[in-house]
């Protein structure tokens, strides 16, 4: 899906590759590093640097997700706090490591979910892209960008749910441990054997379903509408792609993620976050539906945006970041632009 102005003429791979290959100037030529590897390495390495920026929102989101919780009200210390009273709360009482915690989880999510999913996203827009008869070029309309989002967003989660469950898990230990819980997690491998053990495999894909909508929302959300901002952005301002374009489109998707999949991320928390009995069961919501009905009605219809504010500012510096890093790394290797 290139979108510089060179003069060349693309040819589609027909395998399930991103590739694109060009001929130019009647001589064929191929990118140096590229593939659904590059794609899916360079995904990576974004997604990665961008955390490191960005991830102590993530924490802070996750805790004002679960605060509010019927577990957590009968417990001592259950004090209500904000954005900026939780973050400056953690960094107090658990030091700044709690800002970080489950980074490592995270990290290895990236394999997982935000390397997959776009090369997932790749491959389906490339078959749902239409090409315009008058310009010859790839048009990719809204509908069809929004359903490779979702797709490719629910079978990356899919794939990731267990390191999403430690993720959560990990993040919320601390918290825990002040409200003078045992300890329950204390690094992915541990954490991964030990809901394996109290739940079995199904354990391991518990909130699967709000995860997976979240996600979907998510991808649909951040990838499919930073490509379609690009694209717009483009034919706009009648700009080649630059910094200025990959910064408007990047912010543009960074609010779009957060407003779609907030409601969704906060019953994926507390359905991932909640304790279980020996069968597996969960002991606070049957299911994600059970989830809505109790936040709205016990917490009222705001409660499905809670941490919407540090979701954004940790959604819209990650989706800069990512994408920057993304892009300039497509530039290092000879590709064109996503």
């Amino acid at each position: 899906m290139a979108r510089d102005n060179r003069h060349m003429n693309y040819v589609r791979n027909k395998y399930l590759s991103p590739t694109i290959r060009y001929v130019k100037e009647a001589t064929a030529q191929s990118q140096p590093f590229s593939g659904p590897f590059a794609l899916y390495l360079n995904t990576f390495l974004g997604a990665t640097n961008a955390e490191f920026f960005t991830y102590p929102m993530d924490v802070t989101k996750t805790r004002l997700h679960l605060q509010g919780e019927a577990a957590e009200k009968s417990a001592q210390g259950g004090v209500r706090r904000g954005m900026l009273g939780t973050a400056v709360g953690m960094a107090r009482e658990e030091g700044v490591r709690g800002l970080y915690a489950g980074l490592s989880a995270m990290i290895i999510r990236n394999l997982f979910f935000n390397g997959l999913r776009v090369v997932f996203y790749d491959c389906l827009r490339q078959r749902l892209a239409q090409v315009d008869a008058a310009s010859g070029k790839d048009v990719l309309t809204v509908s069809r960008g929004f359903a490779a989002g979702c797709l490719a967003g629910c079978a990356a989660q899919f794939i990731a749910n267990p390191l999403d469950i430690v993720k959560v898990r990990m993040q919320m230990e601390g918290r825990r441990r002040a409200l003078g819980f045992p300890a329950r997690v204390s690094n992915v491998r541990q954490a991964l054997g030990d809901a394996y053990q109290h739940g079995g495999l199904r354990s391991l894909w518990k909130g699967c379903g709000p995860s997976c909508a979240r996600a979907m929302l998510m991808t649909a959300g951040d990838t499919a509408c930073y490509d379609l901002s690009k694209r717009q952005f483009m034919a706009w301002l009648q700009m080649p792609d630059g910094l200025l374009i990959q910064f408007l489109s990047s912010v543009t998707a960074g609010f779009a993620a957060s407003a779609l999949s907030t409601p969704t991320d906060v019953v994926k928390s507390r359905i991932m976050n909640q304790p279980t009995d020996k069968m597996g069961n969960g002991l606070h919501y049957k299911n994600a539906f059970d989830c809505y009905i109790k936040l709205i009605s016990q917490e009222g219809p705001t409660a499905m945006y809670k941490g919407f504010i540090p979701c954004w500012v940790r959604i819209g510096p990650w989706s800069v970041v990512f994408w920057f890093t993304f892009e300039n790394l497509r530039k290092l290797q000879g590709q064109t632009g996503f």
